[in-house]
């Protein structure tokens, strides 16, 4: 495994997946990573129990990898039912609250103490709300952010965003113009589409997401 250059990024992303606890703590040692923050609003796993959050805490505890829980604030599945839009997690409005930006204060305390890796479930960035809401709120204050894929290479987040205008790019674009319009409404239109829906809900059409 190729070692990552731990001078790029500011911090970094990963989604756990169905990888095995042994292939999971080589990526992030291989990143330099010293302390990974959860930002699963219910840090459990019933088909990976070695990603439920005490085992995992443990784990990396004898790996000396610090374990920090921010699942409250930065999660995908927000508590406050006027956070959804029919049905389905609002995360512009949520990353509007004073939980969600207070959440970002504290984890850019940790940020500036610990080589800092978030960890949520899904495979791919696009899927999942660490890269759609969190990514995107740390990159606009300037901070840069790698996210690490399931096969170990990093994904600047740049490219990442690249890649959301790409999936997103159809004939409704040619009415919004200038890079930053495109990128926004590419956000929203993903966000719509993978975040958490309340059971019952027509919400949107989800699409596959990768485990």
């Amino acid at each position: 495994m190729t070692s990552i250059e731990v001078s790029a990024p500011d911090l970094f992303s990963i989604g756990h997946s169905n990888s095995p606890a042994d292939r999971f703590v080589a990526l992030i040692r291989n990143a330099g990573v010293t302390a990974v923050a959860d930002v699963r609003s219910t840090p459990f796993s019933r088909f990976f129990p070695w990603f439920s959050r005490k085992p995992l805490e443990q784990r990396l505890a004898a790996e000396g990898i610090k374990y920090l829980f921010y699942g409250e604030a930065l999660g995908g599945r927000p508590r406050d039912q006027s956070l959804y839009r029919d049905g389905v997690a609002d995360y512009e409005a949520m990353a509007r609250t004073a939980e969600f930006a207070d959440g970002l204060g504290h984890l850019q305390d940790d940020i500036g103490q610990h080589r800092v890796c978030l960890m949520c479930a899904e495979r791919e960035p696009l899927d999942c709300h660490r890269c759609l809401l969190v990514t995107r709120a740390l990159c606009e204050r300037g901070l840069a952010v790698g996210h690490i894929l399931h096969d170990g290479t990093l994904e600047p987040h740049a490219a990442t965003e690249q890649r959301l205008i790409d999936w997103a790019a159809t004939e409704d674009d040619l009415f919004v113009t200038g890079q930053g319009q495109r990128l926004a409404a590419a956000y929203r239109r993903r966000a719509r589409a993978v975040a958490f829906r309340v059971p019952g809900s027509p919400g949107a059409t989800p699409v596959v997401k990768r485990r």
